[in-house]
């Protein structure tokens, strides 16, 4: 008897365990199973209302769940070797025409992305070259390198070093230093959003021998939406603000997948200086199509 009384509590604090619905439960195992981070949440949000005496243990479940995802993200990134979380990316396009006009041209565009627990690197280069009848009409390169340490799920610091050469928008050689503070504002497996905002330096050598040094303010937006397996939608833009000449660059892709790593990109860029050379414009704007190899 005195053992009955003993496990009588225990027996009735089992019998009032919340149970979670069969429905609802195979609705967030699929979820879980399919890696959704908003799926999750959705079903998450759907019990508070439609079984609200299994909503905390639904909550728990999911909230086990990222932890469990985390803890195996981060042991990953702690146990891979430098080069298996290396990324990358290269664009081609070239053109030769012949016959009543003669001209050829080629861009390319090359980046390495390394993102570890705590440190992402980011490698970008890039070259346009373009020759009408023997004559040279568009030459110009970029390389850029940008470290971010992440302090935070979200929230980052940044530097950046950026070196250009464009001598039809009036330069030879302009080097750009930053550095600030970034914000992965949109962050699931479909949806990226990366701002970032800081002071820069920028140092540039005019075609006419005269050096210009400014101090600037630099902003990034950094946008990537995954539409469908095999279509992705990308922004990315960047604007040195500053009392001499300005610049706003742009990107507008569509990358649709072919094969394998193989891809088919459609883009459209933009850059603007405020303050071009005498008789050039202060915009120019080139549409490309390319192909894409993933590596």
């Amino acid at each position: 008897m005195r053992a009955l009384l003993i496990a009588l509590p225990l027996l009735l604090a089992n019998a009032e365990d919340p149970t979670i619905p069969p429905t609802l439960k195979a609705m967030l195992e699929a979820a879980m199973d399919s890696g959704s981070e908003s799926d999750v949440a959705v079903i998450v949000k759907y019990a508070r209302s439609a079984a609200p005496e299994s909503a905390d243990l639904v909550a728990k479940l999911a909230t086990d769940w990222r932890m469990e995802r985390l803890a195996k993200t981060q042991r990953k990134l702690r146990e891979a070797d430098f080069f298996d979380l290396v990324k990358g990316r290269a664009e081609l396009a070239a053109y030769l025409t012949s016959g009543n006009t003669e001209n050829t041209g080629f861009s390319t565009n090359i980046e390495i992305r390394r993102e570890a627990l705590a440190w992402r690197h980011k490698l970008r280069l890039q070259a346009d070259y373009q020759e009408s009848l023997g004559v040279v009409t568009r030459e110009r390169y970029l390389a850029a390198y940008e470290p971010n340490w992440k302090f935070d799920d979200r929230a980052y610091l940044y530097g950046a070093a950026q070196y250009e050469s464009d001598r039809f928008s009036g330069f030879t050689d302009r080097v750009s230093i930053s550095s600030g503070a970034g914000y992965s504002a949109i962050k699931n497996k479909d949806v990226k959003l990366d701002l970032e905002l800081g002071p820069a330096y920028r140092l540039t050598r005019f075609i006419d021998s005269e050096n210009e040094n400014n101090l600037a303010a630099r902003g990034s937006v950094d946008f990537n939406w995954k539409l469908s397996r095999g279509i992705t939608v990308t922004q990315n833009a960047s604007a040195y603000v500053q009392d001499a000449n300005s610049t706003v660059s742009s990107k507008s892709a569509l990358q649709a997948r072919l094969i394998g790593p193989l891809s088919a990109q459609f883009s459209y860029t933009m850059q603007y200086e405020s303050r071009p050379p005498i008789g050039r414009e202060m915009t120019d704007t080139t549409s490309r199509a390319a192909l894409v190899i993933d590596f």
